[in-house]
């Protein structure tokens, strides 16, 4: 009768975490398709990255539209203003002609730098590997590559990330509080009539 027992509850869990599982999966979906028909995409993070034997802290301004995106120091002081740029469809950085040296947290190109666009990208198309509500926030474990998960916590009235983890090599690599999140319509040109 206890085998009996055990094998029904373990089949209700089973059931309960699979209907909450499709919930979390469509909270992701309907999350890529808003960030899909957005026309540019803008927040900034506090960044601490974890390296072996320390840590260091920066505060980044990430922006994309149709044209590619950028990654923009804001802190510390000493390099702030260095831009990176990313091309549409890439989560490559390219410096216009400045070497930031941040350092690699991994060997798969995980960096304070390139750990935003890595974000955004589990945002979109990364699988959901957990869901689960967390501190009044609903937290999805997405797996974005083979190499790197990224646990983001959102605010569960309109799913906009509040801040993020980052694990490679099974580790927390980067830990990210986001705020200024911004997605919409692109700003227009600057009218460039001739007086």
């Amino acid at each position: 009768m206890k085998k009996f027992c055990l094998s029904l509850t373990l089949c209700l869990c089973l059931l309960i975490s699979g209907c909450g599982g499709r919930e979390f999966a469509k909270a992701r979906e309907d999350l890529a398709a808003r960030l899909d028909e957005a026309e540019c995409l803008s927040f900034t993070a506090n960044i601490r990255a974890e390296y072996e034997n320390k840590t260091a802290r920066f505060t980044l301004s990430y922006y994309e539209d149709g044209e590619g995106g950028r990654v923009t120091v804001l802190a510390p002081q000493l390099i702030a203003g260095v831009t990176a740029r990313i091309q549409p469809g890439s989560t490559s950085l390219e410096y216009d002609g400045v070497c930031l040296g941040t350092g690699e947290l991994d060997g798969f190109g995980l960096s304070p730098m390139s750990s935003l666009p890595m974000l955004v990208q589990a945002l979109k198309d990364g699988d959901v590997n957990a869901g689960w509500s967390e501190g009044g926030c609903t937290v999805l474990e997405l797996q974005s590559t083979d190499e790197l998960v990224c646990t983001v916590w959102f605010a569960p009235e309109d799913m906009t990330p509040r801040q993020a983890e980052l694990r490679s090599d099974g580790r927390v690599k980067v830990f990210a509080e986001i705020s200024d999140w911004q997605e919409g319509i692109a700003p227009a040109a600057p009218d460039e009539t001739m007086e």
